[in-house]
C-alpha cells in the first residue's frame, strides 16, 4: 500500500468511529491543492539542471497549512500529499491552530555544491512565494533539510515580499527569529508521551527501554531517558544493536559513535545485529528510525510492553492488530513525534509577538501541550475501546470536522 493510500486507509477506519458529516469526510479525503513547480539551477560547470518540486496543501480549517520540506532523490507527489494529510492530523491532536502541508524537491543533496544548494533552496521558495506566508502556509525542515536552509529560504521570501517577515519559515536559526529548544522538540515531546504511557501502564521505576535508530530523535531520547531513571538497555543505528542488560552508559555510547562512525563493538556491551533491538527484554521500545521496522513477521518477537513511534510509520498496520491483541500498547506517531511542529507552533508565536523565550519556558509549555494531548487521546483510545492509534484519529478527525463544519464547509 502507497503512503497515500495508507493515509486514506487510516481515515477511512477513523470514520467508522467518528461518524461525521458524510460531506465533510469526502473533502478531507483530499487536499486542497497541490502546487508542482520546476526549479532551475544553474550548476558550477555552467550547465543548468531543473529539479521537479511540490508543495501538497491538505486543509487548513484549524490554521494556515504547516509542514516541512524534504530534499531527497525518493521525494513523490504522493508521498508529500500522504504527508500532508498526516501533518493535518497531527497538528489537530496537539490542538494547535494549524492545518497540514507538505513540500519536497527530487534532489540527492550529496551531489551539490553549497552555491547550487543555496540556488535550489532560493529558487523553490520563488515558485512558491505566491502560495505561502503567515497566515497561509508555514513550511520548516524535514529531510535533507536544515535551519541553514530556512535561514536562506527566508531571506529569498522576504527579499520578495520587501519586508521582514520571520513567521513565514520555522526551524531557522535562533539568530534570526528562530526558537530555542526546537533542534530537540521531538525528543523531548516523546519523552513527556512516553512518562505519561509508562505512568498509565504502571510500569516500574527504572524501567528498561530500547531505541532503534541512534540519531537526532533517538540520541536526544537516549539522554533524556537516561537521566530520568529509566535503564537504557539497547540502543541501534542501522548497523548493529548494542545490548547490555544492567544498562548502557549512554555517554560512552555517544562518544564511541562520534569516534568511530557506529555503535559496533562498543566496550562494555554485547553486539547484535541491527534488527536484535526490536526483540531484546524490554518494557519499553522506541522505534525512532525507519519506516514499517516492526512488521506482522517480527512483531511475535516484541518482548515490551510500550512502544512509542518517535519515527514516521514504523509499525505496520497488520502489525498493530497482533500487538493489540497481545496487549502491547501502540503511542503513535502523530502524537509521540509531534513535539517538532509544536515547538515550530511556538515559534510562530513568537515571531509575530516579537518576544523571545528561553529554553525552560520552550520546554514547560511544550510538556503542558503533550500532557493535554496525551490525556485527550488516551480518552478516546478507552472511550472507543480501540487502539491508542486509532484513537488519535478519531480524535484528529472531529476536531477538523468542527473547524470545517463552523467555517460552513459541508
Amino acid at each position: 500500500m502507497n503512503p497515500l493510500e495508507s493515509a486514506r486507509e487510516q481515515l477511512r477506519s477513523a470514520q467508522k468511529i467518528a461518524k461525521i458529516d458524510a460531506n465533510i469526510f469526502e473533502r478531507l479525503m483530499v487536499p486542497d491543492r497541490v502546487i508542482e513547480v520546476s526549479i532551475p539551477v544553474r550548476m558550477d560547470d555552467g550547465t543548468t539542471r531543473v529539479f521537479p518540486g511540490f508543495r501538497s496543501q491538505w486543509n487548513d480549517a484549524a490554521g494556515p497549512y504547516k509542514g516541512g520540506i524534504r530534499f531527497h532523490p525518493g521525494v513523490t507527489r504522493e508521498e508529500v500529499m500522504a504527508l500532508s494529510a498526516w501533518m493535518t492530523w497531527k497538528t489537530a491532536v496537539l490542538g494547535l491552530p494549524l492545518g497540514g502541508g507538505k513540500g519536497g524537491v527530487i534532489v540527492d543533496v550529496k551531489g551539490l555544491s553549497d552555491r547550487e544548494l543555496q540556488a535550489l533552496s532560493r529558487g523553490y521558495i520563488r515558485a512558491l512565494a505566491p502560495f505561502i506566508g503567515k497566515n497561509r502556509d508555514v513550511p520548516a525542515p524535514d529531510v535533507s533539510t536544515d535551519p541553514r536552509i530556512m535561514g536562506w529560504m527566508l531571506d529569498e521570501y522576504e527579499a520578495l515580499l520587501g519586508e521582514k517577515a520571520p513567521g513565514v519559515i520555522t526551524g531557522k536559526p535562533v539568530v534570526i527569529g528562530g526558537s530555542l529548544a526546537r533542534d530537540y522538540a521531538t525528543a523531548q515531546g516523546a519523552f513527556f508521551v512516553l512518562e505519561n504511557a509508562a505512568a498509565k501502564l504502571h510500569l516500574p521505576e527504572g524501567a528498561r527501554v530500547a531505541i532503534q535508530g541512534f540519531g537526532n530523535g533517538g540520541g536526544h531520547l537516549a539522554r533524556l531517558v537516561d537521566a530520568a531513571g529509566y535503564r537504557v538497555v539497547a540502543i541501534a543505528d542501522s548497523k548493529s544493536t548494542v545490548y547490555r542488560e544492567e544498562g548502557l552508559d549512554v555517554s560512552a555510547i555517544e562518544a564511541h559513535k562520534r569516534t568511530t562512525g557506529s555503535l559496533f563493538q562498543c566496550t562494555g556491551c554485547e553486539t547484535l545485529g541491527s534488527e536484535a533491538v526490536l526483540s531484546v527484554p524490554c518494557d519499553i521500545l522506541v522505534p525512532a528510525a525507519l519506516e514499517n521496522a516492526i512488521r506482522i513477521d517480527n512483531a511475535k518477537d516484541i518482548q515490551a510492553k510500550l512502544i512509542v513511534e518517535v519515527a514516521n510509520g514504523p509499525v505496520t498496520p497488520e502489525a498493530e492488530r497482533a500487538l493489540f491483541d497481545r496487549g502491547i500498547i501502540v503511542i503513535p506517531d502523530i502524537l509521540a513525534n509531534a513535539g517538532g511542529v509544536t515547538v515550530s507552533y511556538f515559534e510562530q508565536v513568537q515571531d509575530a509577538m516579537n518576544d523571545f523565550w528561553t529554553e525552560a519556558s520552550v520546554n514547560e509549555k511544550l510538556k503542558e501541550r503533550m500532557q493535554t494531548a496525551f490525556d485527550a487521546v488516551w480518552s478516546a483510545h478507552e472511550r472507543y475501546n480501540t487502539t491508542v492509534r486509532k484513537g488519535a484519529y478519531v480524535l484528529a478527525l472531529e476536531r477538523v470536522a468542527a473547524a470545517m463544519q463552523a467555517r460552513g464547509r459541508n
